[in-house]
C-alpha cells in the first residue's frame, strides 16, 4: 500500500502478522482477494525551489534608482565642466576633502598643472575652483555609495541562502559591473588630463571613453530594473497569438533604439555637439548640412565630426517617437491587461516630453538645467520601454 505523507512519499509493507505466516500460527486465513502488486522503492520527491523574497526585488530596484542618481549627476558634472576638477583617483583617501586654506591651495595648484586650467580656467579664482572640485566630489563620493548599495546588500541575500543559483550568478554581475564602472569613470577622466601639443581644442574628455562610461552605467541600469520587475511583478497569462509576437518583437526593437539613442547622446555631450547647430527641424538653412562628411576617412564622421554627432542624434531621436507612436497604435488593435496598457501610454507620454526637452535644449543654447532633464528624460523613457518589456513576457510552460 502507498500513503502520501508531509513531504515526500511513504511507502507501507504489509503487517507481519498477516498473509501465510499467520495461517502456519494457526490464525484465521485471510478471505482471498486480488492479488497486491509487489512493493517497488520510491523516490521522494524534491520539494520545489523557493521563490525569492520580495525583499531582493525592492533591493534592486533601489540600486536601479541609485544608478540612475549617478548618471544625472555625471550629467550636471559634465555640462558645469567640472569633471577635470579632481587630477588623481584614490579609493578611500580622496574621501576626506580638503577642510583647511592651506589644503585648498594644495589641491588648487595640482589643477593648475594641467591642461584644462591652463587653456580654458586660468583666471578661474580658488572660490569657483571649489565649486567644479565639490561637483566632481560628489559624483564620485555618489558612486561610491552605489557600489556598497549593491555590494554590501548582495553579501547579506547571499549569506541568509535567499538568492537562487541563476540569481547569485546575476548579483555577481551586476557587483562586479558597479567596481568596472568606477575604474571607467578614472579611465575617462585621464583622457581630459593629458598634455595634447598637436591640439588647439578645449581640454576634454575622450567621447569614446564617455560613451564607454555611460553605456556600462546604462546595461548596469537596465538590467538592475528588469531584474527587479520580472522579480516583484507576477506574469499575465496572455494568449500567444501572433499579434501578441508581433507587439513583442516591437518592444524589444524599440526598447533597443531608445538605448542607442540614449547612448549617441554621449557623444553629443562629449563633442558639445548640442552648440553647432542651434536650430530645428533643418541644421541651419539647410536639411543636411555641408559639413557633414568633413572628415576623411567618412566612417570619422559617424563619432568625431560634431556636425555628424549631431545629426545622428536628431535622426535617432525621430526614430524613437516614431517606434514608439506606432507601437502604441498597434497595442490598441490587441486586448491587453489594464497594467500593460498602462505602460505603453507611458511610453508615449514620456517618448512625447523627451522629444520637446530635446527641442528645447537644442534651441536654447544648452541651459544646464533643461540639459540634465534632458538626460533624465531618456532614463525615463528607457525606463518606461523596460516596464513594458517586463509586462509582455512569456509565463513559463
Amino acid at each position: 500500500m502507498l500513503r502520501a505523507a508531509r513531504g515526500g512519499v511513504r511507502l507501507l509493507l504489509p503487517a507481519r502478522g498477516g498473509g501465510a505466516g499467520a495461517k502456519g500460527r494457526g490464525g484465521p486465513a485471510p478471505a482471498p482477494g486480488p492479488a497486491s502488486p509487489p512493493p517497488r522503492r520510491l523516490l521522494q520527491q524534491a520539494a520545489p525551489p523557493a521563490a525569492t523574497p520580495p525583499a531582493v526585488g525592492r533591493w534592486l530596484l533601489a540600486c536601479s534608482g541609485a544608478v540612475a542618481g549617478a548618471v544625472v549627476l555625471g550629467g550636471v558634472t559634465r555640462l558645469t565642466e567640472s569633471g577635470l576638477s579632481m587630477v588623481d583617483w584614490h579609493l578611500v583617501k580622496e574621501m576626506k576633502p580638503p577642510r583647511t586654506q592651506q589644503e585648498w591651495e594644495a589641491e588648487f595648484q595640482k589643477y593648475q598643472q594641467f591642461p584644462e586650467f591652463k587653456i580654458l580656467n586660468h583666471d578661474m579664482t580658488l572660490t569657483e575652483f571649489k565649486f567644479i572640485w565639490y561637483m566632481e566630489y560628489s559624483h564620485r563620493m555618489w558612486g561610491r555609495v552605489v557600489g556598497l548599495a549593491y555590494i554590501l546588500p548582495a553579501a547579506y541575500f547571499w549569506q541568509k541562502g535567499w538568492l537562487s543559483r541563476p540569481m547569485k550568478g546575476c548579483v555577481l554581475a551586476l557587483c562586479g559591473l558597479v567596481c568596472f564602472q568606477g575604474l571607467l569613470g578614472w579611465y575617462m577622466v585621464k583622457s581630459g588630463l593629458e598634455e595634447k601639443p598637436d591640439s588647439y581644442d578645449i581640454p576634454r574628455v575622450s567621447q569614446y571613453r564617455l560613451a564607454a562610461h555611460l553605456g556600462s552605467a546604462l546595461v548596469l541600469y537596465s538590467a538592475s530594473l528588469w531584474t527587479g520587475l520580472s522579480l516583484l511583478l507576477p506574469r499575465h497569462k496572455l494568449p500567444e497569438t501572433h499579434q501578441l509576437l508581433r507587439l513583442r518583437q516591437y518592444a524589444h526593437g524599440t526598447t533597443a533604439l531608445i538605448f542607442l539613442t540614449a547612448l549617441s547622446g554621449a557623444f553629443v555631450a562629449g563633442l558639445d555637439a548640442g552648440l553647432v547647430y542651434n536650430s530645428f527641424p533643418k541644421m541651419g538653412d539647410r536639411w543636411i548640412p555641408d559639413d557633414l562628411l568633413a572628415f576623411s576617412p567618412v566612417l570619422r564622421n559617424i563619432f568625431e565630426n560634431p556636425t555628424t554627432v549631431q545629426f545622428d542624434h536628431r535622426i535617432l531621436g525621430i526614430a524613437s517617437v516614431t517606434a514608439v507612436t506606432a507601437l502604441y497604435l498597434f497595442s490598441r488593435k490587441i486586448p491587453l491587461p489594464r497594467r500593460t496598457r498602462m505602460a505603453v501610454t507611458s511610453l508615449l507620454a514620456v517618448a512625447c516630453m523627451q522629444v520637446g526637452l530635446g527641442i528645447s535644449t537644442l534651441l536654447l543654447y544648452v541651459p544646464t538645467p533643461l540639459a540634465a532633464t534632458h538626460q533624465s528624460g531618456s532614463l525615463a523613457l528607457l525606463s518606461m520601454a523596460l516596464w513594458l518589456m517586463s509586462e509582455l513576457r512569456r509565463v513559463p510552460k
